[in-house]
């Protein structure tokens, strides 16, 4: 197919001029209609995205909240992202790692640093990991990437490893699959063609249509988890959400897979960055709205939300609609196991540690999520998207993450998180409904008090 009907921006202009003629009795009805978590379409996703109304606003924040419990509970999937290289041949004008950033502290690390900043990320009490590369073909090969996953899968207790990387051939994506990637990740930054062009002047991330298509190449070789985004504040936020909905909706119906996650990061500033100001300033209120629009249109698909964002609206966008959280990030190459300002990718704004932000977490009556599940379980692409339209995968998410949880606090949990912790199993344990899998999950919960590790359903 032709890429300019993949993402046609024309269709998308006009859905947003008439979305701005939306009634507020039309605008609530499309509420209504979200709420029952089988999604909704362009137009309606539109109509929402111009709600300026505080009222309808709230009405929407409220529907987002619905939807996310609905279909995943109220879990929290926590991750951190692993840098291996900064090195970059690209020169996008708002990264740090641009190649003509002559003043960024350049490091990629061999296999051996990448396990050993791995066991420091297990050591804190993760389990999920994002591996980051810099995107220079002779410093982050493919060879670079399948090395570092299979030395970390071998040599630490990390149980799912995604990957951030650049476009590559099939072959590539296949050498990725045979290692055991997770979900391929990869943003188009903007999908909007001008002010992708001039974002990107030099360097093969130049190729809009390529990186565009890298997630159909994923698929042909047999990855079928894929997690999109933009980065908000490129462009504007209605015209790049819709984009990713319209690509969204495009995979969906050609390889019946939606994107497994949508990452909401917003342009943050840079180390010698060559954009001093946002082009597209997204306000607090309207990433709320963005992140609720995503829930409601895709109910099925993990939002993911990164430390750039403050203390304060991470902890808000809890209950709209966030299902994944990184935690203790680093964006350096090392930086688990040394600290250095001049070789990060974008400044961070929340340092919490992890046992500090699952205190919050349970704070506010979440449930922490270590779970590596679904995919070890095959439940993948069709699979997942299946048990997810469906609210199905509800009932394997709640047992998992009690299981990961739990795991997790008997091994690394504070006495502070241990107490909020316990509590919150235990309220959580009388959420599972099926009386069969209730059973199981207290049996399981036991085993691990005894000292087995890694149950799941």
């Amino acid at each position: 197919m032709n890429t300019h009907e993949i993402i046609n921006e024309g269709k998308i202009h006009q859905l947003i001029k008439e979305g701005s003629t939306s009634t507020k009795e039309e605008v609530l009805a499309i509420i209504e209609k979200a709420k029952e978590g089988h999604g909704l379409n362009l137009k309606e996703a539109a109509s929402l995205l111009m709600v300026e109304d505080p009222e309808i606003l709230n009405s929407l924040m409220e529907a987002a909240q619905f939807v996310k419990e609905k279909i995943y509970g109220k879990r929290v999937v926590i991750f951190t992202p692993l840098y291996t290289s900064n090195e970059c041949t690209n020169n996008c004008l708002y990264c740090g790692f641009r190649v003509a950033n002559k003043h960024l502290h350049r490091k990629t690390l061999t296999t051996k640093e990448i396990v050993d900043e791995a066991k420091v990320i297990v050591e804190q009490g993760h389990k999920r990991l994002l591996l980051v590369c810099g995107e220079d073909p002779k410093k982050t090969s493919i060879n670079h990437i399948t090395e570092a996953l299979e030395a970390i899968y071998k040599e630490t207790d990390i149980r799912r490893i995604n990957v951030n990387a650049a476009p590559m051939e099939v072959e590539d994506f296949k050498k990725l699959k045979e290692v055991g990637i997770g979900t391929y990740q990869i943003f188009q930054e903007t999908y909007h063609r001008e002010t992708y062009g001039k974002m990107h002047p030099s360097g093969s991330k130049k190729d809009y249509d390529y990186r565009l298509t890298a997630i159909e190449r994923a698929m042909e070789a047999g990855i079928d988890d894929f997690g999109i985004g933009v980065l908000l504040g490129l462009y504007d936020y209605r015209f790049d959400v819709l984009a990713t909905l319209m690509h969204s909706q495009y995979m969906d119906d050609k390889y019946h897979v939606g994107p497994h996650t949508i990452s909401v990061p917003r342009l943050r500033p840079a180390n010698d960055s060559a954009i001093k100001e946002v082009p597209y300033e997204v306000k607090d209120e309207d990433f709320k709205k963005v992140v609720a629009v995503y829930r409601l249109t895709l109910p099925y698909t993990g939002i993911i939300l990164s430390t750039r964002e403050s203390v304060e609206l991470r902890d808000a966008l809890l209950s709209l609609g966030v299902s994944q959280m990184s935690a203790g990030s680093k964006t350096n190459p090392g930086g688990y196991g040394e600290e250095d300002k001049e070789a990060t990718q974008f400044e961070t704004s929340d340092e919490r540690k992890l046992d500090e932000i699952l205190q919050v977490i349970c704070q506010q009556g979440y449930l922490p999520s270590f779970c590596t599940a679904c995919y070890r379980a095959n439940r993948t692409g069709e699979a997942f998207m299946n048990l997810a339209k469906e609210a199905e995968i509800h009932e394997f998410c709640q047992s998992n993450a009690i299981l990961t949880f739990k795991e997790h606090l008997l091994d690394y949990g504070s006495d502070t998180t241990n107490e909020q912790g316990n509590v919150l199993i235990e309220k959580a344990l009388k959420e599972i409904e099926n009386d069969r899998l209730y059973e199981i999950t207290l049996q399981r919960l036991k085993e691990i008090e005894e000292g087995k590790r890694d149950l799941f359903f």
